[in-house]
């Protein structure tokens, strides 16, 4: 078997041979790539490891100062045990709705945080050789910039909106100028395919109805 054959057979039984990888495809990369497209939980880890600390340092205090036969430093363990099984009585219900919503706010915080992907506003971008993270906005603006040329307007009149999942192309034409639809799409896509992101994102193009006089 020739050398040229035995290439032939390689490319024939994988079919992916040769496409330029996903970025982040090389697991030394991907812890990277997932701190730059992913928030980071650091700061409401710490913030919730200060208030379990704050807490519990409190109730031991109290507790070593009930032992010790000393009045309590703000209020008595068992007597703040007695009021909260009492609520809502002795406090007055405004206070008690205020307490409840800032304690809902705050449990609300961290449910997010712990439940949410919590990516931004990034793409990952094909490359053989490196890994590449390009923000939304960045992608936006080469959007932008294919769909005013196929729609043949000004800057102000093209605004491109991207997602993870999503491009949303909203054009307005010049009054007295008609716009093709179809080539904005194309144009757009066309541009998608070229900068390759991942996740590849559906485009969707709205024409306003009212146009733009032009200069």
């Amino acid at each position: 078997m020739t050398q040229d054959q035995e290439t032939q057979r390689v490319n024939a039984a994988d079919p992916n041979r040769g496409a330029s990888p996903v970025a982040g495809e090389d697991p030394s990369m991907s812890r990277i790539l997932r701190r730059e497209t992913h928030s980071s939980r650091a700061g409401a880890s710490v913030i919730a490891a200060v208030l379990v600390i704050v807490l519990c340092g409190y109730a031991l205090l109290e507790a070593g100062v009930r032992a010790i036969g000393q009045p309590p430093w703000l209020i008595d363990p068992t007597t703040a045990a007695e009021r909260i099984i009492a609520l809502p009585e002795g406090i007055s219900p405004l206070l008690l709705g205020a307490s409840g919503a800032v304690i809902a706010m705050v449990g609300l915080f961290f449910l997010l945080h712990a439940v949410l992907p919590g990516r931004r506003a990034r793409h990952l971008l094909r490359d053989p050789r490196t890994a590449v993270v390009v923000d939304d906005e960045v992608l936006a603006s080469a959007l932008a910039r294919r769909a005013r040329t196929a729609a043949n307007v000004t800057q102000e009149q093209v605004m491109v909106v991207v997602s993870r999942q999503l491009v949303v192309v909203n054009v307005r034409p010049t009054s007295g100028s008609r716009v093709s639809k179809e080539a904005v799409l194309t144009a757009v896509q066309a541009e998608l395919e070229e900068m390759s992101p991942v996740p590849m994102p559906a485009v969707r193009v709205n024409l306003a109805s009212s146009g733009v006089i032009g200069a």
